[in-house]
């Protein structure tokens, strides 16, 4: 019942996410993609940061700015351009393909073994997801797919590291997240003031729009997300990523009146269920990994190897 709080809570951060394209595009600037991700990452960081208290010590100085540059710096920007160089569909198929590096990498780095179900839920995950994007008039640009690619894989290792390095002890998932968001946003602000030039001016519903990002849409949602790393595998949490382009569907549907054909609702069907599945699976690997079976299988072993080697 715990673990199902958890998985609920981090959901929260991807469906919140999926509202990012309505409220850009109804509230925000037009053209400035890197003076969002400023507003976005920066204010609501040093927010979290003193609420917390917390500052990092250390080795956490530049782990903190490692973790910030792959899940905020970097994803940030690669996204938008992605965004910009393709149509929706295809950035948003690229960025429902991230669970795929997560599982690779998080074998590879944590030794997170993903079975077959899981893979599966990924890959069918992604096509349910296109089912809802794709549109027959979608082209490809080598530079956006690039740049998906890699934000889809910078933001992968971002949550596998997060993953791998944890937390400092004593620091809990706000100071964490509040850090990375920090780290994030500075990097992001050279890029936006060389490629953007000067800060737009602001209306009120600009105010609004970012108010809503910086507190919502980044501060409450990259905390929920962060803590669910925190207290699930790599692999489930990113599974919960089709949910983002699930929710965007459905707001352009109920708030901005566009249609969804029979096919979309399909592939929403497919993507939802999908997710599901991966929950599902990646809870029954975890509860096999920590059986009382296999606790005292791994227990008999260690007092074996123990022996030989006294």
């Amino acid at each position: 019942m715990k673990r199902l709080a958890t998985v609920a809570l981090t959901a929260l951060a991807p469906i919140s996410w999926g509202s990012t394209y309505a409220v850009a595009t109804e509230l925000l600037p037009p053209d400035r993609p890197l003076f969002t991700g400023v507003m976005r990452a920066l204010p609501a960081g040093l927010l979290l940061t003193a609420l917390a208290r917390t500052l990092p010590k250390g080795q956490w100085w530049w782990k903190s700015a490692v973790l910030g540059i792959l899940n905020i710096g970097a994803f940030f920007p690669l996204l938008f351009l992605s965004a910009y160089r393709l149509p929706g569909g295809v950035a948003a198929v690229l960025g429902a393909a991230g669970p795929l590096f997560v599982v690779g990498l998080a074998a590879l780095v944590l030794g997170e073994r993903a079975s077959l179900r899981t893979v599966l839920a990924a890959v069918v995950g992604a096509f349910g997801v296109s089912m809802v994007v794709l549109t027959a008039e979608a082209k490809l640009d080598a530079v956006g797919v690039v740049a998906g690619v890699i934000s889809s894989a910078s933001m992968g290792a971002g949550t596998v590291m997060t993953k791998r390095w944890g937390r400092p002890e004593g620091v809990g998932p706000l100071a964490m997240t509040g850090w990375q968001l920090t780290a994030g946003g500075l990097f992001i602000i050279p890029l936006a003031a060389l490629i953007e030039g000067a800060p737009p001016a602001l209306d009120g519903k600009a105010f609004l729009g970012y108010g809503y990002m910086m507190l919502i849409n980044t501060g409450i949602a990259y905390w929920l997300w962060f803590r669910g790393i925190g207290a699930l595998n790599a692999t489930s949490v990113t599974l919960l990523g089709p949910l983002s382009p699930l929710t965007a569907a459905v707001i352009g549907w109920a708030a901005l009146g566009q249609a969804l054909s029979p096919v979309q609702l399909v592939g929403m069907a497919i993507a939802f269920g999908a997710t599901v599945a991966g929950q599902l699976a990646a809870a029954r690997t975890a509860k096999s990994f920590s059986s009382p079976e296999k606790n005292d299988q791994n227990i008999s072993m260690d007092l074996m190897d123990e022996g030989v080697r006294r």
